[in-house]
């Protein structure tokens, strides 16, 4: 094998699985362990903005902290039956509309990075969803309980600092998404 001299000795290691579960599978590689997702799609961010200039949100209670969350519109690409070739654009439709009860004209890739490097395969991909119009309620599929908030978008800043004071947690990705808002402005995005 033709090793890159700053690969640590653990970076090619055999990789073995400590624990396969319905959603994720516990792996370990050397003295390293993570986790990879069973579905390779990886998950599909959402920034979306209304005609009236409003950010839409998400609030949902997460389990895995005890807590209730304040995010970004999104959800795992490929997760559901036979759309394990899913793409990220179907996926991101999908996802605003369940979540948020909006449509939208086109969706254009922002970005895409690993969500947490050290611990995890998943992949995180970032879109902007353009030409927005309500179709729907929202509020998430059968097995959720969205809460769907649209924030002016010059007071996210502030309505984001008020719910953290009310004890919500604040999903870090979404500041990422707020980015992306302010410095890849529509005028910037290429028509298709």
């Amino acid at each position: 094998m033709n090793r890159h001299p700053r690969i640590p000795p653990d970076g090619d290691a055999e990789t073995t699985t400590l624990f396969a579960g319905k959603w994720l599978t516990l792996k370990a590689r050397g003295r390293w362990e993570f986790v990879e997702r069973n579905s390779r799609g990886g998950a599909v961010i959402i920034v979306a903005v209304t005609p009236e200039d409003r950010v839409l949100l998400v609030e949902q209670y997460r389990v895995a902290i005890r807590a209730f969350t304040i995010e970004m519109p999104a959800g795992l690409v490929g997760d559901l039956e036979g759309a394990s070739d899913e793409e990220v654009e179907t996926a991101a439709r999908r996802e605003l509309s369940e979540e948020t009860g909006y449509a939208c004209a086109r969706v254009v890739h922002l970005h895409s990075g690993p969500s947490s490097a050290g611990m995890s395969t998943e992949m995180m991909h970032f879109v902007r969803a353009l030409g927005l119009r309500k179709v729907g309620e929202g509020g998430g599929d059968d097995t959720e309980d969205i809460t769907v908030h649209e924030v002016p978008r010059d007071r996210a800043g502030a309505w984001l600092r008020a719910k953290a004071a009310e004890g919500y947690s604040i999903d870090p990705k979404l500041f990422a998404g707020l980015w992306f808002l302010e410095h890849m402005p529509v005028a910037t995005i290429p028509a298709p």
